[in-house]
């Protein structure tokens, strides 16, 4: 029959665990910070329960990272959680593969999410004692409230990182709206000329760009231009190109001096990290000339008749060099009823379920056999095409069409 002593303790000791779970669930009600509900883990542990040693792992996103401990020297640095811990599913006993921790750590309590471990937590006395350890004694409090704190901290980091992601989706999203920006509001739709255009970003934002000018009444200038990589970093590059174009474009209609004068732009903001490939035309509507200028850029097609043509002619990429030395101007003479589709290597280059890209001879013949469509028809076709050519493939780059039929 328990003596009116142990009756007290026991009582006592009810008391401190009841206390304890209320005083850490308000603590968690609070939205306590990590750190304070690891203070009041440690406080219950050590100093009302008595029980000697604690180490406490968690999974970090980085890996296993000790978040608490206590009553322990050096020899913590010694556990592998890899190799001691990840085996064990079930609380109990631990036989580590270095003898010395065996005597420091009576007692293993794994927490998990599903098949997911959140955290160990070993736990062990100051010295050997005669009597049941309290490591052991009160060992189903310890696993409950292991359970409650690790989940709550586990909670705190889903939650900061749910706010972290909904930050960057509206900053991706803000990113996006400003990208759509920079891109011409209105093309030309007249008797004159036929303009049309299509984006496709591979993430929410994206490296491609394309644009049309008017720089006089008589004269327009078009452009498609690719930054190597993808997302956030490449449509900063880009934004700042085109601000240096346009700017650029009120100094100088000579092609040559542009190209220059943007290489030396793209190599001061990328540092030689990133490259530009351009495309960049000017056409006079009076004397049907289109001179243009070839940085690197995937060749844009040229249809009139029965005959197609790659706007090769023009210089090395943006941004690869320091200075470009040698570039060449490509001239035309357009006649009437002249096509130019102008795109990005993530059409071309895009593969089917056989790792076959669509190539430009794809292309080519979609241009070749649909003659009667208008620009934005065709880009459409272009684009559906594609679709269909790509299977179940996904989308491998950004993809920019500019296509405009010269009347």
């Amino acid at each position: 029959m328990p003596t009116p002593i142990n009756k007290n303790l026991s009582k006592r000791i009810k008391d401190i665990k009841l206390n304890s779970l209320l005083e850490i669930t308000k603590a968690i009600n609070n939205n306590y910070s990590t750190e304070q509900l690891l203070e009041l883990f440690e406080d219950v542990l050590e100093n009302q329960l008595n029980i000697g040693k604690l180490v406490l792992f968690s999974n970090e996103n980085n890996g296993w990272k000790c978040i608490l401990k206590y009553g322990v020297g050096q020899e913590y640095n010694e556990i592998n959680v890899e190799r001691d811990l990840l085996p064990l599913k079930e609380i109990g006993t631990i036989n580590f593969s270095k003898k010395v921790l065996n005597k420091a750590f009576e007692i293993v309590v794994p927490v998990f999410h599903k098949s997911q471990p959140l955290a160990y937590v070993l736990i062990g006395d100051l010295e050997d004692k005669v009597e049941v350890s309290p490591a052991i004694k009160h060992l189903p409090f310890v696993q409950t409230l292991t359970s409650i704190i690790v989940v709550a901290i586990e909670n705190k980091k889903l939650a900061k990182e749910n706010i972290r992601q909904a930050a960057m989706k509206r900053e991706l999203e803000l990113a996006s709206e400003m990208q759509s920006m920079l891109f011409p509001s209105k093309l030309p739709n007249d008797n004159k000329l036929d303009t049309a255009a299509f984006y496709l970003p591979h993430q929410q934002v994206g490296g491609d760009y394309y644009d049309f000018i008017w720089l006089n009444e008589n004269e327009c200038a078009f452009c498609v231009a690719d930054v190597s990589g993808k997302g956030v970093a490449a449509a900063l590059l880009m934004s700042n190109f085109q601000a240096n174009l346009r700017i650029l474009f009120n100094h100088t209609t000579s092609l040559t001096d542009l190209v220059r004068e943007l290489n030396t732009k793209v190599m001061a903001s990328a540092k030689g990290e990133k490259f530009i490939t351009l495309f960049i035309a000017k056409y006079n509507l009076v004397t049907h000339t289109l001179t243009y200028v070839n940085a690197a850029h995937n060749p844009p097609l040229l249809s009139t008749g029965n005959s197609i043509s790659a706007l090769k002619i023009g210089c090395t990429g943006l941004g690869m060099f320091d200075e470009i030395t040698k570039i060449k101007e490509g001239i035309v003479n357009i006649t009437p009823g002249t096509t130019i589709v102008c795109y990005t290597d993530g059409l071309v280059e895009l593969e089917n379920d056989n790792s076959e890209d669509f190539g430009m001879d794809s292309l080519r013949d979609i241009i070749k056999n649909n003659p009667e469509l208008d620009m934005k028809s065709l880009n459409k076709l272009i684009m559906e095409t594609i679709i269909t050519y790509k299977q179940s493939k996904p989308y491998i780059d950004d993809i920019a069409l500019f296509s405009v039929h010269i009347y």
